[in-house]
């Protein structure tokens, strides 16, 4: 059984953890805050922001 693909966000933006969409914010800084929780929290993960009117990624690195 194959799952279906999460659809692209066509406004705010999203975190992408290892190349799949799972969560969506209104704002880049709640993005940014909800990513940083989950690398400190998984650091293995390649974590991303996406920009939907961008349509670009940020890649997400502890400071």
């Amino acid at each position: 059984m194959v799952a279906a693909a999460r659809e692209l966000s066509v406004s705010g933006y999203a975190l992408e953890v290892d190349g799949r969409l799972k969560a969506e914010f209104a704002t880049r800084d709640g993005a940014k805050t909800g990513a940083e929780e989950l690398k400190k929290r998984f650091p293995m993960l390649q974590i991303r922001i996406y920009d939907a009117q961008t349509k670009t990624r940020e890649d997400v690195e502890l400071s």
